[in-house]
């Protein structure tokens, strides 16, 4: 386990989360996503103060994390205007606390060496060409990264590491593929992005192409806001509403034309 940064750089982030947690108060939320199933749930908020985007993140599911692909790892999105962002920090939510690391809680709650930003992507689900994350998953490298001190080895973004657990987890119970990770942060963090475009007040029709990746590659389940999902193939979750209601119109079409096929034999 890698030791933390020097005082002088602890300092230096406490005192950028001062500044940081004194303009929480002001951004207006202008978009509210949520997933929700028997097995997941998550949570995203983007905020608006002057040219600064807040995002939060958080993994609502109220039920106990004990396997990988239940930690909430990325949320994708597009944004209106695709404005040119830089990375200003990533803090622990209030209320929300960090499991597995042996060194205990980062110092101001900072944890943007374990999350990267990335504008420009190509290949993220569903067409979204910005994102937010604490895994690789093909398309983050370290130099995507908040400011901070990389808390755990490997470099980050990197597996599951400081993925986010669930509202309901406890850490008692957590198998090895969860508890042997490292850190990881029940259950939300704030992301701070600045650049949005000057004297624009933004809405949510501007943010589009939104979900949330779970575990650690793309090919694991990734579910956008109105219920859509794709991957983990073998989670033997129930369908979605949608899904169900497209197979009970299949075994409805299919009973009809079993129906008139007997009928038609009758006749002959």
């Amino acid at each position: 386990m890698k030791k933390r940064a020097t005082t002088l750089l602890l300092n230096t982030l406490a005192a950028g989360l001062l500044t940081t947690t004194t303009a929480f108060a002001a951004p207006v939320t202008f978009y509210d996503g949520t997933y929700t199933s028997a097995t997941r749930a998550a949570n995203v908020k983007f905020a608006q103060d002057g040219t600064n985007l807040f995002v939060t993140l958080t993994n609502t599911w109220t039920g106990d994390v004990l396997v990988p692909t239940d930690v909430l790892t990325a949320v994708f999105f597009s944004l209106a205007g695709d404005p040119t962002l830089s990375r200003v920090s990533a803090l622990l939510n209030t209320g929300s606390t960090v499991y597995y690391d042996n060194d205990g809680q980062p110092a101001g709650g900072v944890v943007g060496g374990e999350w990267a930003y990335k504008d420009g992507l190509s290949g993220a689900p569903h067409g979204a060409d910005e994102g937010i994350s604490s895994s690789g998953l093909g398309l983050f490298g370290p130099g995507d990264r908040f400011p901070g001190a990389d808390l755990q080895s490997p470099t980050s973004p990197d597996g599951l590491q400081y993925g986010l657990l669930s509202a309901g987890d406890s850490s008692a119970t957590g198998n090895t593929g969860v508890t042997g990770s490292g850190g990881l942060i029940k259950n939300s963090a704030v992301f701070n992005l600045s650049g949005l475009t000057a004297g624009k007040t933004y809405a949510a029709s501007d943010i589009t192409n939104v979900s949330f990746q779970w575990g650690t590659n793309l090919e694991e389940r990734n579910c956008t806001v109105d219920g859509e999902c794709g991957g983990d193939p073998s989670s033997g979750e129930v369908p979605e509403p949608a899904t169900i209601s497209l197979m009970g119109s299949a075994l409805l079409i299919s009973a009809l034309s079993y129906a008139r096929r007997r009928k038609a034999r009758a006749r002959v």
